[in-house]
């Protein structure tokens, strides 16, 4: 499909009648099994060494065999290994999670540290209410505890702004002034609205569907994307940077997830999310001219060459929303942006993808940088990209947007994909004890990062366990995940999301 048909059928408002996500008859080969064990040997071997060297602390640091509290000290492994243990049957180890959550103050922090809206919300109180539906909504102190940490949390609005700050005191209940980011700000939606749920107090929803909704109607860089950077106390935008990378990213993911989680009648969140989308493919809509793989550009006052692993979500983001406002360019180009990201771990010599590389396009390479070396022109020349920044620290995006290829398409690439990563991860990772991250993707004796991100249980294991799951099995028409890969449990599907012209 050439790319003018793109813009023409991208720009076309959702039609009428939706569709599944997940292909029908969707069935996985004799081999699947091997493969999902092999993911739950790697869970099993990482949380047992967490249990061993750093319970109760936040991250495990697995070279040294100690362990480390960047996260307030709450234990933010447990947190989110709780969905990926429950759903892998270790119920042992699922109780005992909860037994000890049962007993965490999460109203004070155990460090020094501030404590970020963002990241708490994402991995503490989404993993909670996630295992909390999981597991039968039989345990419920996880759902008190959710509470516990939102409630310090929400001072971070400072109750006369829309926008809240991105990190919090708890010793006083201040936010940190300084400016915000609009993935700070937008990606409480799904969580804090399980939260009124679950607690009958609809303030937490309120107070993140405010954030977004000033967000969707403010000023914008380039229509429908407004800048990276927001200062809470204006609400106005600072700079003028777009990007679908960190920053922004969730605050793109949540706008067609929230929509689909509440099936609202508020048509501006799918809104919002196809005016992102539509803009997308007009102006950051790049291909490379090596192997003409799509990719989409950041923006700042003019377009940057460059993409990173936290950014190659989009593609598994425009699979799902492709699907649910019945758009197959959307669908389409998400398959493609899924495939180049994956080709940043097929293209180095551990199978692994770097955290963030460029390219070069039509118009050019410039990427805000120094140009590309020699070195990186020539690998640039074999691969369609060259890498910037080589490490790799347990990212799991790339094989997210592989899960929802593979539970869209059924096309068994994506389970060789999931495969490969298995068989890399199974090689270079392992360190002193568990897996690690590694300092540079393209040399097979890279030296190890000592530390073992608390997303590594609970995002890059359990989407490649789900990948080679049933696919009736936390179905992508029954749950929709938050940004840390913790599912919640969501209505039929409406027949359109979005306005209809």
């Amino acid at each position: 499909m050439t790319l003018c048909r793109w813009l023409a059928l991208a720009s076309v408002a959702a039609l009428a009648n939706g569709e599944p996500v997940q292909v029908a008859n969707l069935t996985l080969p004799s081999s699947a099994a091997a493969h999902q064990q092999a993911v739950a040997n790697l869970f099993v071997a990482s949380y047992q060494a967490y249990k061993d060297y750093a319970w109760g602390h936040d991250e495990l640091l697995p070279v040294t065999e100690s362990s480390q509290d960047d996260l307030n000290g709450w234990g933010a492994s447990i947190s989110d290994a709780l969905g990926t243990m429950w759903l892998m049957g270790f119920n042992d180890w699922f109780n005992e999670a909860v037994k000890y959550i049962a007993d965490v103050d999460f109203s004070i922090s155990k460090t020094d540290d501030t404590v970020s809206l963002f990241e708490t919300t994402i991995r503490h109180v989404g993993g909670l209410l996630s295992a909390y539906e999981l597991s039968g909504k039989n345990n419920y102190t996880l759902v008190q505890k959710a509470e516990q940490v939102a409630q310090q949390m929400a001072y971070a609005f400072n109750w006369n702004n829309s926008i809240p700050y991105g990190y919090m005191n708890f010793t006083d209940h201040t936010p940190v002034i300084g400016t915000s980011n609009i993935a700070e700000a937008g990606t409480l939606t799904m969580e804090w609205n399980r939260l009124s749920l679950y607690t009958g107090n609809d303030t937490y929803r309120q107070l993140a569907e405010k954030s977004v909704q000033h967000m969707i109607h403010m000023p914008k860089v380039l229509p429908g994307m407004p800048a990276l950077s927001i200062d809470p106390s204006t609400g106005n935008s600072v700079g003028s940077y777009v990007t679908w990378g960190g920053g922004c990213d969730s605050f793109y993911e949540y706008l067609i997830k929230y929509s689909r989680l509440t099936n609202t009648d508020d048509n501006s969140y799918a809104d919002a999310w196809l005016a992102a989308v539509d803009t997308s493919i007009k102006v950051l809509l790049k291909n490379s001219t090596v192997d003409n793989w799509v990719y989409l550009a950041d923006y700042d006052n003019q377009i940057l060459h460059v993409g990173s692993h936290l950014a190659c979500f989009y593609g598994g983001n425009w699979i799902l929303g492709g699907k649910l406002t019945n758009n197959d360019t959307i669908f389409n180009i998400g398959l493609q942006l899924t495939d180049a990201c994956w080709n940043t771990y097929a293209s180095t010599a551990t199978g692994i993808g770097p955290e963030e590389f460029a390219y070069i396009s039509s118009d050019g390479n410039y990427t805000g940088g120094s140009p590309p070396t020699a070195d990186q022109i020539q690998f640039y020349n074999e691969h369609g990209y060259y890498i910037t920044v080589s490490d790799y620290i347990l990212r799991p995006e790339v094989l997210e947007s592989n899960f929802y290829a593979w539970r869209a398409t059924g096309n068994t690439k994506y389970l060789d994909n999931a495969a490969s990563a298995i068989q890399s991860f199974q090689k270079y990772l392992p360190t002193t004890v568990a897996y690690t991250g590694i300092n540079d993707v393209n040399n097979a004796t890279s030296s190890k990062i000592d530390d073992m991100e608390s997303f590594w249980f609970g995002e890059v294991l359990k989407y490649l366990y789900l990948t080679f799951d049933d696919p009736n099995r936390i179905s992508l028409d029954e749950y929709v995940f938050n940004t840390e890969c913790h599912p919640f449990e969501a209505p039929a599907a409406k027949s359109v999301y979005g306005s209809v012209a």
